[in-house]
């Protein structure tokens, strides 16, 4: 077991070490300014042979896969990629930390899910504030610290951080953390860096607008991100509204260290010639 666990790591930081010493790709060839770490959203890509992916992936100078599942975190990491940010499996999004009675099936889920996180290597699990069904903000606000309280400490313990999804309200009537006034505050409460925000630009386009400026007063409490075109989630190509180049040196500005996870559905027969178009976009 340990052997494996040491290999995980090995191929996770060497997989990492060519961007931080400035450099990315293979042999040391940089495909990418490397100023924002890139990573792609797994799920249209399941279909394809692992290797395959790793491999055409390395070349754009992509680093991870996002949205994994953990019977997924090794093949992963034996192709070369980090798993960016990790699936929890039970967790759904309309039942979140916002409603007590939740609380109790959360706990046990993530009390088992983020030490095995720890020894995998993956530093990222997601988490959601669930539905309002009737909550005001102030309760969920409320609520979700009182049950994320219980699960950070030992997020904290094992070094893994939990990242709550913002999601807009059209595409996910009725969920709770719609805009990010609401998981900002959730996070500044909490108080821990093992606590943060998936900003997904998308969907706060959607919800709020307002993008760089939001990015630059809460760089505190955002952990990751998301991108897809707006309106219609997909390629981040000139057919929508939103000009990814000043949002990514808006992120780069804040100094922003994590990743940026493109989770659009390609609108190309070749998905890989979307996520190399994206790669582009987004290389400030």
């Amino acid at each position: 077991m340990n052997s494996i666990l040491s290999r995980r790591r090995l191929l996770q930081s060497l997989s990492l070490f060519p961007f931080l010493a400035g450099g990315a790709g293979t042999f040391g060839q940089s495909p990418v300014k490397g100023n924002i770490r890139q990573s792609v959203c797994y799920g249209p890509f399941r279909s394809m042979p692992l290797d395959t992916v790793a491999k055409q992936f390395a070349e754009m100078g992509v680093q991870g896969l996002d949205l994994v599942n953990p019977d997924e975190w090794e093949a992963v990491m034996k192709a070369g990629l980090i798993v960016t940010l990790s699936r929890a499996p039970g967790v759904s999004i309309p039942e979140g930390f916002n409603h007590v009675p939740n609380h109790g099936k959360l706990l046990e889920i993530y009390t088992d899910l983020i030490p095995k996180a720890e020894k995998a290597g993956v530093k990222q699990v997601i988490c959601f504030s669930g539905n309002r069904n009737g909550k005001s903000d102030d309760e969920g606000i409320r609520n979700c610290i009182m049950g994320l309280k219980k699960v950070v400490p030992l997020a904290e313990k094992h070094g893994v951080t939990l990242i709550m999804e913002l999601l807009n309200p059209f595409g996910h009537k009725d969920y709770h953390a719609d805009r990010t006034a609401f998981g900002s505050q959730i996070a500044r409460e909490l108080g821990s860096e093992n606590f943060k925000l998936l900003y997904d630009i998308y969907h706060m386009q959607l919800s709020e607008g307002n993008l760089i400026e939001t990015i630059q007063k809460n760089k505190d409490v955002i952990g990751h991100y998301h991108t897809a075109g707006a309106p219609g989630r997909k390629d981040l190509d000139d057919e929508q509204e939103i000009y990814y180049p000043a949002v990514m040196q808006a992120i780069v500005q804040t100094g922003f260290k994590g990743f940026v996870a493109h989770e659009f559905t390609p609108k190309k027969e070749d998905k890989m010639e979307s996520i190399r178009d994206a790669v582009k976009v987004c290389d400030v």
